[in-house]
């Protein structure tokens, strides 16, 4: 399903982490498609040995992304939203609220991305930056891709029942993770627990008339792409693709849409 055919007027979406990358292109066609939107983000500071222009994009805030949709006459809101603070999940679905409608679809695709080890080595096999696996390392990436997307869930069930709706979408992004992360060691295994929340989410809300479902991307140029790695995809027996965004948007928006009813407690692997 193409996202210039899909229907979403009268839906409101929060898409976290949506400043850029995936997370910007989920928000603009959700947008396009007729939802409107809340953009969260985070101003994230560079660390030694982060790409320049990713570094960019990952410090800069949401008015980009807010004057693109709005140029294409969507409706869009943004708000900073730290999702290691237990206080966020109420404070984004009340904006949400207040500016755009009750909330019934949730994207959880932040990420408090970090690549640590247990080897000795200081770079990885693709020459970036690496840190020892610490309990700030941890810290920082289960507090938002596990507890804060717990939290968000949480908060979309809750508010989901209280306005007795019957109607509701909660897609995760997640890189894999379950058979174990080499040199991404907590990324890898907070993308393992965000699936596992996702699935429990779908069981357990099904009956709410919402579905849960989990997209693993390819390796997907959003500003981080180097030539080594796209000499170590082509050189890879099990990586084929390179996606954009927008490739994975498609996936993303799918399952967002009435189409997409009978689909849940479902990881989806994209090649």
């Amino acid at each position: 399903m193409s996202t210039r055919h899909l229907d979403l007027a009268g839906h409101v979406a929060i898409v976290t982490g949506a400043d850029h990358g995936i997370g910007a292109a989920i928000a603009k066609a959700l947008a396009a498609s007729g939802a409107g939107v809340l953009v969260t983000y985070l101003r994230v500071a560079a660390t030694d040995g982060d790409d320049e222009g990713y570094a960019r994009l990952r410090s800069e805030d949401a008015r980009g992304i807010l004057a693109e949709i709005q140029a294409e006459a969507g409706n869009a809101v943004a708000i900073e939203a730290d999702l290691t603070d237990a206080s966020t999940p109420a404070r984004t679905f009340d904006l949400a609220e207040e500016r755009l409608g009750p909330v019934d679809i949730l994207i959880n695709n932040a990420s408090g991305w970090v690549a640590d080890t247990f080897k000795k080595a200081a770079v990885d096999r693709l020459d970036r930056s690496l840190r020892p696996l610490t309990p700030e390392t941890f810290d920082q990436v289960f507090a938002v891709d596990a507890r804060g997307s717990a939290l968000m869930i949480a908060e979309f069930a809750r508010r989901h029942r209280a306005r007795g709706a019957t109607w509701g979408r909660i897609v995760g992004l997640s890189s894999g993770g379950p058979d174990g992360f080499p040199e991404e060691v907590s990324y890898g295994a907070a993308k393992a627990a965000l699936e596992n929340i996702t699935m429990s989410a779908a069981y357990e809300l099904a009956d709410d008339g919402i579905t849960a479902n989990i997209v693993r991307p390819p390796i997907t140029d959003t500003g981080w792409v180097t030539p080594a790695v796209e000499a170590a995809v082509a050189e890879s027996d099990d990586m084929f693709h390179i996606a954009t965004p927008d490739e994975v948007t498609e996936v993303v928006c799918f399952l967002c849409s009435e189409a997409a009813k009978l689909v849940t407690a479902n990881v989806l692997q994209l090649r």
